[in-house]
């Protein structure tokens, strides 16, 4: 993997990029759809390349170890060649899933226990073993397996749980380094930085974690219900310390507010599942605000479900239709609500990079985020 620097924004430490993989290039900053279990709900693979547009999407190790199963990912030729998406893929190591699993798993130096919430069975995670299950799942960049702390977290559990991830980043990375990828193209592993909403531990993660000089970055932890100001704090104190030559991600980040406040700030990449999980329960981000397209003003609203969008199924459907679709669960209603939500996000990063590239990222920025939380 190689990332090339194009632009930096003179007024924020906004900057644009292009990420180089063995499936195509990916150009920064980049918002990536999640496809937990091998698909991003309720979209095909062609709806992704021709009207969101994306670039690269998500898997998820833990849902993809479960089922369909390594044997099957294996036998498939990996996910590429399962899913059909002919692009980059990135897959999280499965440690924020074990950590949401409270109640069904222990956490040890060797690894993880836990049971799936499938059946019940009991299974390992260990840095090893993942960064094997990776190989099999044949992302284009892999991930680290740590733990995720959650928020609120005491600053001795958060210490604690910043050096057991840094003693299993050695072992994933000698692990990795000593393993050969299983498809004939080469993988990446990106650490990722921990340590909550502590400043110095924070710290101490980044300056572990870039001396590891891996090909990339990612700052994990701060999606877990910490206010957004403790998020932007911690992700500029991180981001002042990590090789600004490498990419930056932020994991599971987050409202369109949050990704250009976070670009400002200095991050590459993007994932969260808000776009395709608000998209089914009826919310719309646009570029003028928020739709909560259940609510009654929109019942006999005939107009265009956006205006402003080039995409077909925004100016083919009207708002009332949407809303009828989404009160009756109709599964187009979630099609064209997430087909809508995630080609905005797209929309918003490219417009983000056009505008680093221009040179008037902040103030365009600005205007945006005022806008953006507006509830319409």
């Amino acid at each position: 993997m190689k990332f090339t620097l194009q632009a930096k924004d003179t007024q924020s430490k906004a900057r644009a990029g292009i990420v180089t993989t063995a499936h195509g290039t990916i150009e920064t900053p980049i918002f990536m759809p999640v496809g937990t279990a091998g698909t991003v709900k309720a979209v095909h693979q062609h709806e992704l390349v021709d009207d969101i547009k994306a670039q690269i999407i998500l898997g998820n190790t833990y849902h993809l170890y479960l089922r369909p199963g390594l044997d099957v990912l294996q036998r498939a030729g990996g996910l590429h060649q399962f899913n059909g998406w002919e692009g980059p893929i990135l897959t999280d190591s499965g440690g924020y899933q074990v950590y949401s699993l409270t109640e069904v798993r222990k956490i040890k130096e060797e690894g993880v226990t836990f049971r799936s919430h499938i059946d019940g069975s009991k299974h390992l995670f260990t840095p090893e073993n993942v960064m094997d299950t990776q190989r099999v799942i044949g992302a284009d960049i892999v991930m680290a397996f740590d733990e995720c702390t959650p928020y609120p977290c005491d600053y001795q559990y958060a210490k604690r749980s910043l050096d057991m991830t840094h003693r299993w980043l050695k072992r994933c990375c000698e692990r990795f380094d000593g393993t050969a990828p299983l498809y004939g193209y080469e993988q990446t592993l990106f650490p990722i930085v921990q340590g909550s909403v502590y400043r110095d531990l924070r710290e101490k993660s980044a300056e572990a974690i870039a001396a590891f000089e891996r090909d990339g970055n990612a700052i994990g932890g701060l999606s877990v219900g910490e206010p957004a100001e403790e998020m932007y704090a911690m992700t500029e104190v991180v981001c002042n310390i990590l090789p600004a030559d490498k990419p930056r991600y932020l994991m599971g980040v987050g409202t369109p507010v949050n990704i250009l406040e976070n670009i400002a700030l200095g991050i590459d990449m993007f994932d969260c599942v808000m776009p395709t999980r608000n998209a089914r329960n009826g919310m719309l981000f646009t570029r003028n605000g928020i739709i909560n397209i259940k609510n009654k003003k929109w019942e006999a609203d005939f107009s265009a479900i956006d205006t402003e969008s080039d995409l077909l199924a925004d100016r083919m459907y009207s708002k009332a239709y949407l809303r009828h679709l989404i009160r009756s669960q109709e599964i187009l209603g979630a099609q064209i609500a997430s087909l809508h939500n995630l080609h905005f996000y797209l929309w918003l990063v490219k417009e983000a990079r056009a505008h680093i590239m221009a040179g008037d990222f902040l103030p365009w920025k600005n205007k945006m985020v005022r806008q953006l939380g507006e509830k319409l």
